[in-house]
């Protein structure tokens, strides 16, 4: 696979729930900090998960979100250049809704999109 899924994130409007219940459902752990971008969750207010320690190779994500912030699922897919991705997703009848951000540690480029039939795209890359 080219490009990899990296990262999901369950965005709510109640984050501290949200993560309450995916730890009792499926025993995660939570790091709590800051979302790469305030775009995608309230400062402080991100649970980071390590899909590394369960053994069972999965990949990271984030359970965040907050007051005003959209309801969703999405995952994202490693780019090697977040805005070339997102034209080429706008040119093949896509619609951007987000980004390029830039993570305030200057590592990293967040985006969304939506496909042809409106589901939400994550794709995230080098700064």
């Amino acid at each position: 696979m080219e490009h990899p899924v990296v990262h999901f994130e369950i965005i709510g409007t109640d984050p501290a729930r949200l993560r309450r219940y995916y730890a009792e459902l499926f025993g995660w752990d939570f790091g709590i900090g800051d979302a790469v971008v305030e775009e995608v969750s309230e400062p402080g207010n991100y649970g980071f998960v390590d899909g590394g320690t369960t053994g069972a190779g999965g990949i990271n994500g984030g359970v965040g979100g907050g007051t005003g912030y959209r309801r969703q699922v999405l995952f994202y897919v490693g780019v090697p250049e977040v805005e070339a991705a997102l034209r080429r997703a706008e040119a093949l009848g896509g619609s951007r809704r987000m980004g390029p951000a830039h993570a305030p540690s200057g590592g990293l480029v967040v985006g969304h999109f939506t496909d042809p039939e409106g589901n939400l795209i994550g794709v995230a890359g080098p700064a």
